[in-house]
C-alpha cells in the first residue's frame, strides 16, 4: 500500500512507525503467536483451540490414503475418476462478528453432505449463529510419491465467498495450516485474514 502524499517529516515517522510495526510482528511471530495483534489490521479470525483441533483431525482423517495415488495421473486425480481414496470435508463454522473480526467458538457438520476426492458441497442455511463455512484441500500426490498441496483458498473458493454474505470462509490444506478470508463489517473481503487460535 503507497504511502499518502504528507510531508517529508510525515513520511519519515510514517516508515519509522512501519519498521516499528514490522520488527515487533516478526518478534511475536517467532514466540509462536498470532502475527498480528488484534485490531491492527482488517480481517481478524480468532479462532478456538478446539476448533482448530478438530480440523486438523478432519484433515486427517480424509486426507489419510492420499499417497496411494501416486501411479494416478493428475488429471484423473482432479476429476476424481480413479479410485476415491481421499475427500474434501465441509463444516459450517458458529460464533459471531463485530466489525472486522469473527470469533469461531464450534462448528457443525453441513447438512446433504456430498464428498468428493477435490469437491465438496452441503448445506450450513439451518446452523445457528452460523458465520462461514471451513473446507479441505486434500494432498494430490504427484509422481514421484510427494504431496502437492494447494495452500489455501482457490480463485473459486474467494469467488464463491465474495458472492455470498457468510463473514468468514477457511481451508485447511495441511494440519495446522489454514487460509481465511473474511467479509468486514462494511462489506469489503480481506484476504488472507489474520488467523489468532486462543
Amino acid at each position: 500500500m503507497p504511502i499518502p502524499r504528507v510531508a517529508h517529516r510525515g513520511r519519515i515517522a510514517a516508515l519509522r512507525v512501519a519498521a516499528v510495526t514490522t520488527l515487533a510482528l516478526s518478534l511475536v511471530a517467532t514466540a509462536g503467536v498470532a502475527a498480528t495483534p488484534l485490531g491492527t489490521s482488517p480481517g481478524v479470525l480468532v479462532l478456538a483451540p478446539e476448533v482448530r483441533d478438530s480440523i486438523n483431525a478432519i484433515f486427517l482423517r480424509f486426507n489419510k490414503h492420499w499417497n496411494e495415488l501416486a501411479e494416478t495421473n493428475t488429471l484423473t486425480q482432479m476429476l476424481g475418476t480413479g479410485p476415491p481414496t481421499q475427500r474434501e470435508y465441509l463444516g459450517c463454522l458458529v460464533g459471531r462478528a463485530t466489525g472486522d473480526t469473527v470469533w469461531v467458538t464450534s462448528w457443525a457438520q453441513a447438512r446433504d453432505l456430498k464428498q468428493f476426492q477435490f469437491a465438496v458441497t452441503g448445506s450450513c442455511d439451518a446452523v445457528p449463529n452460523m458465520v462461514g463455512a471451513w473446507h479441505t484441500h486434500p494432498y494430490r500426490a504427484g509422481p514421484d510419491g510427494h504431496a502437492l498441496k494447494e495452500p489455501g483458498l482457490s480463485p473459486h473458493d474467494l469467488t464463491t465467498f465474495a458472492s455470498g454474505r457468510d463473514r468468514v470462509v477457511i481451508a485447511a490444506w495441511d494440519v495446522d495450516s489454514l487460509d481465511a478470508a473474511i467479509r468486514a463489517g462494511d462489506g469489503a473481503i480481506h484476504h488472507p485474514a489474520t488467523v489468532v487460535v486462543r
